[in-house]
Order: C-alpha cells, then sequence, then structure tokens
C-alpha cells in the first residue's frame, strides 16, 4: 500500500508514538510519502525512523490511504489537503477526545492487518461547501465538520437571518450560529447545546450560540436544502470559521451553505462503529461514583 501522511507538529506529546506506525509500514512493505511541516518536523525532533518515499507540498498527491496522526484537529485539516481526491481517510489518534481519530496508536500492527486483510468499511461523509457573495474566501470553502459565524470578541451580538430553501425561517440574535454537518455534531454544536446526529443521516443540523432568546433551539434540515445567512452587527463585519479556519466578512457579505459535490471516506475496522466510540469516548452507561 501506499500511504500519505500528515500530523500534528505542534504538540510533541502527539507523536510520541510515531515509531509504532513506522514500524508496522516496514514491517507490511508499504511506502508512503509525507507532508513537508510534518516531515521536517519529525526530523528536527529525530523521530524520522524510516525515510519516505517522497515529499508532499501543496495538495497535488496521490495514495491508496490518507493517514492523520495527530487528533481531531489534525484529522480535519488532512481532510481539506485530500478534499475530492476520493482517497480515504485513516485516523489515527494521539491526541485526547478523538471522535474522528479513534484508532489508537498503541494498536497499530492490529490496524494494519485488518487493513491488508481488507478487513474494513468505509463510511462516506457529507462535507458543507460554503459560496460567498461579496467577498473572496481566503480559506478552501468545504467544511467536514461545520461552519460557524461569529460575532467579534468586542463586539455585541450579532443578528443573522436565516433562510431555508429561499424561503425566510429565523432571525437568531445570538453570539453567532453553527451549521454543522453529521462530522460535526459531536464537535463545537454539541458543545453549544446541539443534538448528535448519526454519521449516514443526510441532514444539517443549525445550533445558535448564547441566543439571546430562550425560543430559539437547534433546527435540523435535509443536507439538500440551500441555507442563506445574512448577518447584521454593530460593527459592520462579523467572523466565520470554516472547520476552524477563521476569517473576517463585512455584513455586505451574504452567505450560502450548501452539500458539497464529494464526500469524505473515512477507514472503520471491523467491529468499530459510531456509537461504540460514543459510548467509550462519552463513556455513555458508566458509574462514575466508584
Amino acid at each position: 500500500m501506499k500511504f500519505a501522511l500528515f500530523g500534528n507538529k505542534h504538540q510533541s506529546k502527539k507523536s510520541e508514538n510515531i515509531d509504532k506506525l513506522f514500524a508496522a509500514i516496514n514491517e507490511w512493505k508499504d511506502s508512503f510519502y509525507i507532508d513537508r511541516p510534518f516531515y521536517e518536523y519529525l526530523l528536527a525532533e529525530d523521530k524520522l525512523f524510516m525515510q519516505p518515499e517522497g515529499i508532499i507540498d501543496g495538495d497535488d498527491f496521490d495514495a491508496d490511504v490518507a493517514i492523520s496522526f495527530g487528533g481531531d484537529g489534525t484529522f480535519l485539516r488532512t481532510a481539506n489537503r485530500v478534499g475530492d481526491k476520493n482517497i480515504p481517510l485513516l485516523g489515527i489518534n494521539a491526541g485526547r477526545l478523538g471522535f474522528l481519530t479513534s484508532f489508537s496508536a498503541n494498536n497499530v500492527n492490529e490496524l494494519f492487518e485488518s487493513l491488508h486483510r481488507g478487513e474494513y468499511t468505509i463510511d462516506e461523509r457529507g462535507v458543507i461547501e460554503v459560496i460567498a457573495d461579496g467577498k473572496q474566501l481566503i480559506n478552501n470553502p468545504y467544511a467536514l465538520n461545520e461552519v460557524a459565524v461569529m460575532k467579534h470578541d468586542n463586539s455585541s451580538m450579532i443578528s443573522i437571518e436565516t433562510s431555508l430553501g429561499g424561503r425566510e425561517c429565523i432571525t437568531y440574535q445570538a453570539d453567532g450560529l453553527i451549521i454543522a454537518a453529521p462530522s460535526g455534531s459531536t464537535g463545537y454544536s454539541l458543545s453549544a447545546g446541539g443534538p448528535i446526529i448519526a454519521p449516514d443521516a443526510n441532514v444539517f443540523v443549525l445550533t445558535p450560540i448564547a441566543s439571546h432568546s430562550l425560543n430559539a433551539r437547534p433546527v435540523v434540515v435535509n443536507d439538500s436544502t440551500e441555507i442563506t445567512l445574512k448577518v447584521a452587527s454593530r460593527s459592520h463585519n462579523y467572523l466565520i470559521a470554516i472547520d476552524g479556519r477563521n476569517e473576517e466578512c463585512t455584513e455586505e457579505t451574504t452567505l450560502t451553505l450548501r452539500k458539497a459535490h464529494y464526500t469524505i471516506k473515512i477507514i472503520r475496522i471491523k467491529g468499530q462503529t459510531f456509537f461504540k466510540t460514543l459510548r467509550d469516548k462519552m463513556m455513555w452507561g458508566a458509574d462514575i461514583r466508584n
């Protein structure tokens, strides 16, 4: 197999077990290409235990599998790089919670054995596309997790006029609004009171952030629905975060969110399910009194 390897270069603890990954690649006689910033980091930290076939610069690469070695943030950045290349992603968790990167770095040998035996399935996750009328977005306009529209830290609440499928629905008076795909329902949206959504559900969820009205509640819509947002603010600008990639917009910028033309493929090993991950990560059913 040929792998494209991406990793976290900001926290050294998240790369402590990288030797186990390289050992598995060597044992199975696989090849790998590595993202340049991660390559330079491992080289400087004396953690590059074998040489790659090549270095990845930019988004022009190909592989059988893209490996994200880190936490969920690293996985989202990897998904952004993979885009519509149709390369399945494998998330190895070297971070903490890890809803997307649910494979432990300690079980790399078993993971590679399952890969080579074909004992895995592929989940297809929907992606949100952002279209900005009146602005050229600096960042990649695609989100696997969520798109968040937020006030500036020093401004008062913002007004977000929300239309669904061309029909005006609700105007949120809030600190912001999160539009999450199923993959993002266990992230920022969940912390703001949104529901957990199964990954195979073809929906988006709209979750207000610190709404100034008690009757404003999360809304779930079919992902075929176009969502239009018009924002008004005393400061005449606001922030948009696309999977955590922030940039500023003026209130003259109207946002349209819709289902992207591609999906992200995520590898699941046999026996591993979304709800098993939830039980393990959120300790559902665990008696914490002991």
